[in-house]
This record gives C-alpha cells, structure tokens and sequence, in this order.
C-alpha cells in the first residue's frame, strides 16, 4: 500500500459519509414540491397532508440524541448501516405506499433511520479526522453537502415529480442507501466507546426521546390546534415533564444517556444554543420561499425546484470557504458573520412584493446572501460543537448539535407559519381581496421576524461561544496540530 492511500481513503470515506447525509437532509424537503400529487393520488385531507413533512421531522428530532449515543456505545459503522437499511426500507415502502396512514408510517420510519445515520456519520468524520485543519477541511465539505441538501431537496422533488411522479422523491433514495450501505464495511472503520461497558440507560432514552417527540409533536400541530388551546398546552407541559424526568434520571444514573459533564466545554455549550437559532430562521426561509415562488409568482414544481439552484451551488461554495475562514480567523467571527448574511438575507426577504414581485428582484438576490450566510454558520457551528470533545463523545456531540437544529427547525416553522397565517387573516379581514396581497404580507412578517432570530444567534454567538476555544484551534489548525482537550 501506497503512504498516500490511507489519506486517500479518509476522504472517500468522507464521500461516503457525506452523501449519505446529504440524502437525510434532502428527505426533509423533497417532498415540499410533491404534496399536491400525494394528496391527489392517495385521497389526503389537507389536514393530515402536512404530515407526510411532520413525521419524518418529529420522528428525527426526537430521536437523535439515543441515535447518537447507540453509535458511541455499539459501534458508529455499524449503526450507520443499519440506520440506512431502515432508511431504504421505509423509502421502499413510503413510494409503495395506497393511503395516507401508510404514507405516514413509513416516513416515521424514514425519520427513524435517518435518526441513527445522521450522528453516526458525523460522528465518524470527527473521530476519522484530527482537531485541526484536517477536520476544518473535513467538516467543510459536510457542511456543504448538508448545507446544500434542503435547496436540493426542492429542485429534485420539483423534477421527480414532473417527470416521473411523486413516488419517485421517495423510490430515489433506495439505491443510493443501499450503495452507501455495501460500501461502508470497505471504506469506513469500526469504532465506539471502549472505556464503558456496554450498558444502556433505558429510563432516560425513554425520557428524552418521549419528550423531545411530544415537544416536536405539540409545536408542529400548534398551527392547527392552537398555540394556546388545551391540546398543545398539555402536550407542552408534559413534554417539559418528560425532559426534567430526564435530567433526573441523568443525575442519578452511574452509566448516563447524555453524561452532563460534556456541557463543561463551553463553545459546545454555545454552539449547541446557537444551533437551534440557526435552524429557527433557515429551515422556514426554504418553507416560505417555496409558497411565494407557486402561490404568488405563479410558479410550477419543476420551476420552483429550478429556482433553487442558484442557492444550492452557492451553500456549496461558502462552506469551503468557511473551512478555510475558521483555520485563519477561528470558527467563532466565522460563526457571527455566517449569521450576519442570513440576517441581511432574511431583511431582504422581507420586502418581497406582491404586484410586480419577480424571480431576479426578490428572490434571487437575497437568497444569495442567505446561502452565503447559511456556509458559514452551519460548517463553523459544527465545528465549534465537537471542539474540544474525546473520541468516545463523538456520538453524543454529533447527536447534541443535530438535535438542537432539528428542533430549532420544528419551534421556527411552528412560529413563524404562525405568524404568517395571522397577518394573512388580518389582511383579508381590513378587506383585502387579493390573495397574493395577503400572502405577500404574511411572508414579510414571518422574514421579518426570522431576521429576528438570525441576529440573536450573532449576538448569543458572541457572548457564549469561548474566543479562547476558537483562537486556538485557529492557531493550531495553521500549525497543523491537533487542538488538546481543555475542561
């Protein structure tokens, strides 16, 4: 063997990990384009049609941090298989699928698998490549797959679904798992945490897992059941009952689902708080630019996918960057400025028009800034939350940090359609009868309102995230050295 191919076969493994996430991450967009063919062809409600986007994103948040922390104690290559043979599975049997139950149920378990993949592959990129430059590069190239994937998610849907049908935004994802799946044993190395016996804390997976699924739950339907009616009250309040139950157990427990002494590391701490910033103010902008380009533009799928393009190349492009801005100015001032574009981004959107509106005057251009934005942040909070972090808590952090998004994408949609709907309704209420009007207005005041949360994870940023962290690895980075552990 050649000195170059154990380096050689780092980065295809990389390839491997990151495709495979760039799949999980499209799944959660790819069907946006595709709602009305499912609803006509299997008899939807309106209701219920939202949750065909619902299950697999209350079934993944829930579940990551026990996905997490089942790869650190049983093997990370190991569990990435399997959770992309389920993921195969349930695609097979969601493009299959003759009513909306069934429809469902496989998208849950779509969210399931994709729930074991996601922190055992980004778990194997941390322990496969050393703190430092190596890893900046690494996590660059994840970012930009991951990044690019909601974006991308919209424009293949848009395609699928035009040229091949519905079934087929779910029938795409089977036999590139199962690829990811055969190649894995060749290209990927076996690994998990040797120190602890393998010991499995029942009480809080249980715990955690049931209230961040019911939290999920209570925020997705709060649009139609009403954020302040008993049913989203009560989901709400055991959901927090749930998760103090968990932090209980986790104090208590000798062999601890999430041992809280990982949250010592403060840039962990801040990333993970951030994260769920970025996840409120960047998973809506797809949602509500999808609705402006069909509802008010007039759009097909097929041209609102292709609309997306644009914005997918340049996620792709900023996250490289972003690899090489975190090793010169560390992944702090990265972080902030990634967030300061999606602010502008997000501002911008806020003056989409009505009358008149076009693709190049009020899509285009913000949109550009928010995917330069959207680079940044997400390959430097990556970064910034498995700084610091052992090779047996690989898992766990990978798990924290995609849970904190996820869930920040759940509370942000929830939010902000919330929002939207209600300044729709006073529209037509004060007597106008222009649709695109009312729409328009209530896109403006959702943008409006992400911005909001975008420059909160500036200034959280800022204030959480340790400058002494992100200096450090910078320096070292550039020296070619791997960061040391500080507590």
């Amino acid at each position: 063997m050649s000195a170059s191919s154990p380096h050689r076969s780092k980065w295809l493994a990389l390839a491997l990990l990151a495709s495979a996430q760039f799949v999980i991450v499209l799944d959660a967009s790819i069907v946006n384009v595709a709602l009305p063919s499912i609803g006509k062809d299997l008899n939807f409600s309106q209701d219920n049609l939202s949750w065909v986007v619902n299950a697999y994103t209350l079934v993944f948040g829930g579940f990551l941090l026990l996905g997490g922390r089942l790869a650190d104690l049983l093997g990370r290559r190991r569990m990435f298989i399997a959770g992309l043979a389920l993921f195969s599975v349930a695609s097979l049997a969601g493009g299959l699928a003759q009513s909306e139950g069934w429809l469902i149920i496989a998208r849950g378990v779509q969210g399931l698998g994709a729930a074991i993949v996601s922190p055992a592959a980004l778990s194997i990129v941390t322990t496969t490549f050393e703190e430092g430059s190596e890893r900046n590069t690494a996590l660059g190239v994840w970012g930009a797959v991951a990044g690019s994937g909601g974006a991308a998610g919209v424009l293949l849907g848009g395609m699928l679904t035009e040229w091949a049908g519905w079934e087929w935004v779910l029938f795409v994802n089977v036999p590139i798992t199962l690829v990811a799946a055969v190649l894995a044993p060749r290209l990927l190395e076996e690994s998990r945490d040797t120190r602890q016996k393998r010991y499995f804390d029942v009480a809080g997976a249980v715990a955690v897992t049931a209230g961040l699924a019911l939290g999920v739950y209570a925020l997705v339907d709060a649009n139609r059941a009403g954020w302040t009616s008993t049913q989203t009250l009560l989901l709400g309040a055991v959901a927090l009952l749930l998760l103090a139950a968990f932090v209980a157990i986790e104090q208590r427990s000798s062999h601890p689902l999430v041992p809280f002494k990982i949250f010592r590391l403060r840039s962990l701490r801040g990333s993970n708080v951030v994260g769920l910033l970025i996840g409120m103010s960047l998973f809506s902008m797809f949602f509500f630019i999808s609705l402006y380009l069909q509802q008010v533009l007039g759009y097909s799928a097929l041209k609102a996918g292709l609309s997306y393009l644009p914005l997918a190349l340049l996620i792709i492009v900023s996250a490289g960057v972003a690899s090489q801005l975190v090793t010169r100015l560390g992944f702090k001032p990265t972080l902030i400025l990634g967030l300061l574009f999606v602010a502008a981004g997000l501002l911008w959107f806020s003056r989409v028009s009505a009358s008149g509106g076009t693709y190049l005057g009020d899509v285009l251009f913000p949109s550009m800034l928010a995917a330069i934005g959207l680079g940044l942040a997400f390959v430097s909070v990556t970064i910034g939350a498995v700084t610091g972090t052992t090779p047996d808590e690989a898992g766990l952090a990978s798990g924290l940090i995609n849970t904190a998004q996820q869930v920040g994408g759940a509370l942000g949609l929830a939010i902000l359609s919330s929002i939207a709907n209600q300044r729709t309704g006073d529209v037509f209420a004060s007597g106008e009868r222009n649709p695109a009007v009312a729409l328009t207005e209530g896109f403006q005041t959702a943008f409006l309102v992400g911005t909001g949360f975008a420059l909160a994870g500036a200034l959280l940023a800022a204030l959480l995230i340790s400058s002494r962290d992100s200096r450090e690895q910078a320096e070292a980075a550039r020296r070619g050295e791997a960061v040391p552990v500080v507590a």
